[in-house]
């Protein structure tokens, strides 16, 4: 399973690894990320989350569209890491300065976005009242 994921990435050129943070909940940013990729006419390969609040996407989409897909991660709530905004820059910047060329080609994002439980986003502690 390793290496057919190794040589998918291998076969397309912007394959990135992006890792972020978010105070949603996990259904309700999976719900909401899927249907902006789809409206930006991506495709949801893969989807999920996990007990501890990890939620992994693997998504695809034409590079043309890569201002838009950027900015319904940022709109969503994400807090894309330091690399990952770097990279996606660089994604833009390229497919904007070479259109013609490769802007039909496939742009691929393995994304993981950690939550955070809803009683640490409220501040709330569980302490007695003084």
């Amino acid at each position: 399973m390793v290496e057919k994921d190794a040589g998918h990435a291998m076969s397309i050129p912007w394959a990135l690894q992006m890792k972020a943070i978010s105070i949603e909940e996990p259904g309700h940013l999976i719900q909401t990320l899927t249907g902006a990729i789809l409206g930006c006419g991506g495709w949801v390969l893969s989807r999920g989350a996990n007990d501890n609040g990890t939620v992994n996407m693997l998504f695809e989409f034409e590079r043309q569209a890569c201002v838009d897909v950027y900015s319904i991660l940022i709109a969503s709530g994400l807090e894309l890491s330091q690399s990952g905004h770097i990279r996606f820059t660089e994604l833009c910047h390229c497919t904007r300065n070479q259109q013609r060329d490769c802007g039909t080609e496939i742009a691929s994002i393995d994304l993981e976005v950690q939550t955070f439980p809803v009683s640490a986003t409220t501040g709330v502690e569980n302490s007695p009242a003084a």
